[in-house]
């Protein structure tokens, strides 16, 4: 069974599901930069997680996995599939986002 959760990071909510099968917390892509970025623009926050995706991929660096089937509630309030990084993407994307 998955877990949904928020955290938070510099008082931003950030949201985050537990993978049981895993062991380990997945986050939303789009909700980390809007942290690390300090970007309140949901819609800006997502392009430019797009954005840096496809930079990163081009460079051969692969952040998220598409095993994953989580879904997040979006600020419309609908349950969308979602970008999920572990710990250790946040770590590499942090250091190549800003």
């Amino acid at each position: 069974m998955n877990k949904i959760s928020i955290q938070f990071y510099r008082d931003i909510a950030v949201r985050a599901v537990w993978d049981e099968a895993c062991s380990k917390w997945w986050f939303s892509a789009i909700d980390i930069i809007s942290a690390i970025n300090d970007e309140e623009n949901y819609v800006k926050a997502g392009n430019y997680w797009r954005w840096l995706k496809r930079k990163l991929n081009s460079d051969g660096i692969q952040l998220v996995s598409v095993t994953h089937d989580f879904k997040f509630e979006a600020p419309d309030g609908k349950k969308r599939a979602a970008d999920e990084p572990d710990n250790r993407a946040i770590e590499t994307l942090a250091k190549n986002c800003g």
